[in-house]
């Protein structure tokens, strides 16, 4: 069976049907991840495989023309035809396939192996590979196409890329036992953690970026760190060893501050909540709707 050119490349498909529902070939170009010039180039390579104009483009959007609004509807039908599929075929293979995950540092040590188990428990045929980076390394992976799914502890806007929020996490100042710190009536102002030199986690890091827009929220920016380290393993030993206090997830200093090594000193007038984020291109993952059951105790 002949098929007519273009109704092969479902790519193009699920562009157009974009741009007709958001009105806009910039909108369309982000929510598919590609720039506003390649998205009006693969438009204007379908309209020439159908013979077709399927969109009027203007200063004030795009519109569709009745044959690209003809052209849309069958387009929906064959991506839901190819979305059913996929999904089948997807059930089929089974354990043969691994999904491929990145998650950042605090997610991936403190959140995702549990989240795994009751997935294995629940699941086990499912197999996962995980990845371990910084989130702007989790956004990268997942942009490029190197992995499924991605976790990200950013604050951040993501662009381009689908989001969900599946958790929530919560920064906290950490000082040595010994620190002056430890011995304050009252909780430390934001602009004090702004001046003191801290071990901070890399440029790029999660931990880092919601620490530094919190600072900045407050007008405030943060003194040069005395150390970056590119592991939370890594910072709270620091700590631990006295060479500074540091800002990092709670769930990573639970075990630390309950043997004594490190505690937790009090703050005010800085917001340090930062939510955990999943990410990924196209439709969401099968995956994504198991570990978001997980995250959520069940």
């Amino acid at each position: 069976m002949a098929l007519v050119p273009g109704i092969d490349d479902l790519e193009s498909l699920a562009l157009l049907v974009s741009v007709v529902e958001l009105g806009s070939l910039s909108q369309a170009g982000a929510r598919h991840g590609v720039s506003q010039p390649a998205a009006s180039t693969r438009l204007a390579r379908l309209e020439a495989k159908l013979g077709l104009r399927l969109v009027e483009r203007s200063t004030s959007g795009c519109t569709p023309t009745p044959a690209g609004a003809a052209v849309v509807e069958w387009s929906r039908e064959i991506l839901g035809h190819a979305e059913r599929m996929g999904r089948a075929v997807q059930a089929l293979r089974g354990s043969t396939a691994a999904v491929r995950v990145a998650a950042s540092l605090t997610v991936a040590e403190q959140l995702l192996p549990g989240w795994l188990a009751v997935l294995h428990s629940q699941r086990p045929e499912s197999r996962v590979r995980v990845t371990v980076a910084n989130s702007s390394a989790v956004v990268g992976l997942v942009r490029d196409g190197d992995v499924t799914l991605g976790f990200v502890e950013t604050t951040d806007t993501i662009h381009g890329l689908h989001t969900r929020v599946i958790a929530h996490d919560h920064l906290v100042v950490v000082a040595p036992s010994g620190h002056p710190w430890r011995r304050r009536r009252t909780p430390l102002l934001a602009h004090h953690l702004a001046e003191t030199p801290l071990v901070l986690r890399e440029q790029g890091s999660g931990t880092r970026v919601t620490l530094e827009r919190a600072l900045a929220a407050a007008g405030l920016v943060i003194a040069e760190p005395v150390l970056e380290l590119a592991s939370t393993a890594a910072v709270r030993n620091a700590v631990a060893a006295g060479v500074a206090p540091t800002v990092m997830s709670v769930l990573a200093v639970v075990d630390d501050v309950a043997a004594g090594r490190l505690v937790i000193v009090p703050t005010t007038g800085i917001d340090l909540a930062r939510p955990l984020t999943a990410v990924w291109r196209g439709n969401p993952p099968a995956v994504l709707s198991w570990l978001e059951r997980a995250a959520a105790g069940g």
